[in-house]
């Protein structure tokens, strides 16, 4: 395993210098997030290394493309045992919830956003975020962030992405909100400010 925050990167020098990469920050979500209990936490980040152990092996480069910037991470994981692949059976489930991992970590490390709260139905999203140690005194303040997950190629996930931002338009919420899809094969985390 590498240590935690940064990795280097072989493929990158910088004048003999190899250049540092950040790590997805998937691990102890709910040290962060408020929104997340242990429990939830660690099983989204189970059903992620479900996931991303059907395509790839640890550790792999991900890029993030954040509204108009991209940014390239490593991802990093224990790879499921028998029991865990057994629990994630189901590849809905375990690709919905394995994409809230990945998805919060990229919003945190991208945006310093975090879950501060699970949200309602029909309102267009999955969670409300804020500002890393921002005191929330009601739900005002925050985005919506929807999110969704894909074991397909580049082109389902730009259309999957295109139907996650109409869907949080159609919601009852009118806070400002943004939707992440994760495509686990294509190593890739798409993230668009809804405008």
């Amino acid at each position: 395993m590498y240590e935690i925050g940064k990795v280097f990167s072989d493929r990158k020098k910088v004048r003999g210098i190899k250049k540092m990469k950040d790590i997805l920050p998937m691990d102890k979500l709910d040290q962060r997030h408020r929104g997340l209990s242990r429990a939830v936490a660690d099983a989204y980040v189970e059903a992620a290394r479900v996931c991303l152990d059907r395509h790839h092996e640890s550790p792999q480069e991900f890029i993030i493309n954040n509204d108009h910037s991209t940014t390239a991470v490593v991802v990093q994981w224990e790879k499921p045992d028998e029991r865990s692949n057994a629990a994630w059976a189901n590849t809905d489930d375990a690709t919905r919830d394995g994409a809230y991992a990945c998805a919060l970590a990229a919003t945190e490390l991208t945006k310093g956003l975090v879950a501060v709260h699970r949200a309602e139905r029909l309102t267009g999203a999955d969670y409300y975020l804020a500002p890393e140690g921002k005191s929330i005194e009601d739900l005002e303040d925050c985005i919506r962030l929807e999110v969704s997950g894909t074991h397909s190629d580049d082109t389902l996930l730009k259309s999957r992405l295109r139907t996650k931002v109409k869907q949080t338009k159609n919601g009852i919420s009118d806070l400002p909100a943004m939707a992440a899809v994760v495509g686990f094969k294509v190593r890739k985390i798409l993230i668009e400010t809804v405008g």
